[in-house]
């Protein structure tokens, strides 16, 4: 059977000045997924609204599996605003308390969180409860042999040392970019330097993990593990936006970690795909091009 790749937290509208966009990185993350053949869920939390029945529908249309997808009869679904600069780079205002602020701990993710082989979660959705509770929960749940990423993603001041040193700890791949590097050392506690592979050697071995990644846009990214590491330059692309686009390199990192390939090859993929996806119009775009799709394939 396929694995079974989670994307864990918010599901939102990205409200960009092209239109309204499915977004939210779990749901992002969940769709490559999705593309690289995987069996992939989204595990969020959307309001008894019309926006929440757009989500669903949505969700449904990109073939993902909404049956864990919760209903919240109070609160709204989330909504962002998007910004983008002359470059296509992001710029979000997140509004506050909404559907997936309050994520619920059900007996039906405790099921599932048993037979996940991938996780993706990040900080956003653990900035209040009860959402923060039951993310942490569901990972505390996984098998060992889950791949639990921490997909960094700092946003805004959503995010606290707590927060990012419980996320550490549960988790086994570490992501971030080499913007939020130094500020995550800081907030942990920890002296960075200006050499960013010293600096992801000392997470690797204070919090246990077996991968950290530092991405640094279209000049690529750098992979550390206890096995090795693998250095990537990027590929250079036309940006239509850059939404999604380090989501896209998350589940492309996972696919190729779920599949044993070496570190090179992984980095090689997920740069690949990342900048496929920054050259389209928001985070889901309809269908990896045969060429590329046989590229990631090969690698």
């Amino acid at each position: 059977m396929q694995p079974l790749f989670i994307g864990l937290g918010e599901l939102l509208w990205d409200l960009i000045p092209t239109g309204r966009q499915l977004g939210g990185a779990p749901a992002n993350f969940a769709y490559i997924s999705s593309l690289l053949g995987n069996r992939s869920a989204v595990v969020s939390r959307v309001g008894s609204d019309d926006l929440g029945r757009d989500a669903r529908d949505r969700c449904s249309s990109l073939g993902l599996d909404i049956s864990h997808l919760q209903s919240d009869p109070a609160r709204p679904t989330g909504i962002v605003n998007v910004k983008l600069d002359v470059q296509g780079i992001a710029d979000f205002e997140i509004v506050e308390n909404v559907a997936w602020d309050n994520l619920e701990w059900t007996p039906d993710l405790k099921a599932l969180a048993g037979v996940a082989d991938v996780v993706c979660f990040g900080s956003l959705a653990q900035r209040r409860e009860p959402s923060r509770g039951t993310i942490q929960q569901f990972l505390r749940t996984t098998r060992e042999s889950c791949l639990r990423i921490f997909d960094v993603n700092l946003r805004q001041n959503y995010y606290t040392p707590v927060i990012l040193k419980t996320g550490f700890a549960l988790a086994t791949v570490v992501k971030m970019n080499h913007l939020e590097l130094p500020i995550v050392l800081e907030s942990v506690g920890m002296s960075p330097t200006d050499d960013e592979q010293a600096d992801a050697e000392l997470l690797l071995e204070h919090y246990g993990l077996e991968l950290v990644c530092i991405t640094r846009g279209a000049s690529g990214s750098i992979l550390v593990s206890r096995k090795g590491n693998s250095d990537h330059s990027g590929f250079r692309v036309k940006v239509a936006d850059t939404v999604g686009s380090g989501d896209a390199f998350t589940a492309t990192l996972a696919h190729g970690c779920r599949l044993g390939l070496s570190l090179e090859a992984v980095n090689e993929a997920a740069n690949r795909m990342g900048a496929w996806v920054a050259s389209q119009p928001g985070a889901t775009p309809s269908g990896i091009p045969e060429d590329l799709l046989r590229a990631v394939a090969a690698n």
